[in-house]
């Protein structure tokens, strides 16, 4: 296949107005400059089509119901699967079992949203075959947990990614790590590591200052801000204990969380029991058009994480371009990077032989957290030099690998071995792959002499 003049795509993905970071994810790959692909974009709401612009002629949005009859017309040359733990991605499941194609898997654990899709529903066997699918040594009974209501971090003891991988033609993750241990596990699947890349985040500093004074910070103040859904996964809590601490040495610290409000978290009500509500803001959920200015408002990023997915943050990346110095969780997708460990302030580094070695982020042991990010929030909120030095580094790392840039040239390169790929032969469990017919079938045969004439298209 020639790939030097445009082909035809199917991408599945989530789209703004969808609150997702693959959605705006999306939106930076799909507008990367030079891409002269056709590509239809099938997703779950007309609010999605709506949104698309329509001058974009090279893209089309339309409905997950066009797609069948949309490949038979005119088939495509590869299926793209943007694939994430989150309930958005729910209506792309019949897709991915029954036209294998790219997965760029976003979460190296998908139970959480496979469990939602399934248990709704009350498909209560679906759910027991393909947990024993995904992992046959683990007992059947393992299934009744989640059929008694349990969730949260039980889950992420069993990923549920046999099935999403075996059925696809290849993988692509953000992380080589990753790409590494799923290659070890799956032998026989085709995955690779390419760089998450995210846009430039330009904001002037007008409109930094006016994020700054609409939420009553002066320049006086140390802004730390957090980005994202504001859930106890993003160590709020132990921001806000550790804000109680640094608030004796820098009186002008304030805390500003921008992200989505969840109900099952009051984060206004921990920090109202720790006694620091008056240093706290929350934004709430903010367009990506706004993030470039908050970002620029910000002194400080906090992207922390735990329990985790193996989830490349592009909020950590949009920091990074943005200049912020970060604080960040010591997790295993991020072991490359060089940062201070805020416990000696030295460089802790686990492949000394990359560069750069200029530490790149302040890293967190979860082990000692709480202890680790108070030392870190006393530093950061006094040192200007540190914050400066961080950010600097910060930059030069994602302008050496993670601009939109080298995320739409590694696409390029997937996409044409993808492509040639024949699709894998897996015995899935039969509810994933169902005869679509079946259904007729039982019907006609109550009626003597009456069949179905043609078979649906493959």
């Amino acid at each position: 296949m020639n790939y030097d003049s445009p082909v035809r795509l199917a991408l599945f993905s989530p789209l703004p107005p969808v609150k997702s970071g693959i959605a705006d994810y999306t939106v930076e790959l799909l507008t990367a400059p030079g891409r002269q692909h056709q590509i239809d974009v099938f997703v779950a709401s007309p609010d999605e089509q709506a949104a698309w612009p329509r001058d974009r002629t090279t893209v089309n949005v339309r409905s997950a119901h066009d797609f069948v009859w949309a490949r038979v017309r005119t088939p495509y040359d590869l299926v793209i699967y943007q694939m994430g733990n989150a309930w958005c991605h729910d209506y792309m499941w019949p897709y991915l079992f029954k036209w294998p194609g790219l997965v760029i898997l976003h979460d190296a654990h998908l139970h959480h949203a496979r469990a939602w899709s399934l248990l709704r529903r009350r498909r209560h066997a679906d759910y027991r075959a393909e947990l024993a699918f995904n992992h046959p040594s683990v007992s059947p009974d393992a299934a009744e947990i989640g059929l008694s209501g349990f969730s949260g971090p039980l889950y992420y003891f069993w990923p549920m990614l046999k099935t999403v991988v075996a059925s696809a033609r290849a993988v692509a993750v953000h992380e080589p790590r990753l790409a590494a241990d799923l290659a070890a596990e799956f032998p026989h699947a085709h995955v690779r590591a390419i760089p998450m890349g995210v846009a430039d985040p330009v904001s002037s500093g007008e409109a930094a200052r006016a994020i700054r004074l609409q939420h009553g910070y002066g320049p006086q103040h140390v802004v730390l801000t957090a980005f994202g859904a504001v859930t106890p996964e993003k160590r709020i809590e132990p921001i806000l204990q550790a804000l109680a601490v640094a608030r004796k040495y820098q009186p002008d610290i304030r805390l500003l969380l921008v992200g989505q409000a969840m109900p099952h978290f009051d984060a206004l009500a921990a920090a109202r029991a720790l006694g620091v509500d008056d240093l706290v803001t929350i934004a709430g959920y903010v367009d990506a058009a706004e993030l470039p200015a908050y970002l620029a408002a910000s002194d400080v990023v906090l992207s922390l994480r735990w329990p985790s997915a193996r989830e490349t943050s592009a909020s950590w990346l949009r920091a990074i371009a943005a200049g912020r110095p970060t604080v960040i969780t010591d997790l295993a997708q991020q072991a490359d990077l060089a940062t201070l460990d805020p416990r000696s302030w030295t460089v802790v580094h686990a492949q000394p032989t990359l560069t750069p070695l200029e530490p790149v982020a302040v890293s967190i042991d979860i082990l000692d957290e709480g202890h680790s990010l108070t030392l870190a929030l006393k530093r950061l909120t006094i040192d200007a030099a540190l914050r400066a030095r961080l950010g600097a580094a910060a930059r030069a790392h994602w302008e050496a690998g993670h601009t939109v840039d080298h995320m739409a040239s590694a696409y390029e390169e997937m996409l044409r071995d993808a492509a040639a790929l024949p699709d894998p032969v897996v015995t899935l469990p039969p509810h994933l792959r169902p005869d679509p017919a079946a259904f007729a079938r039982r019907l006609v045969g109550r009626f003597p002499g009456v069949a179905l004439l043609d078979s649906p298209p493959a």
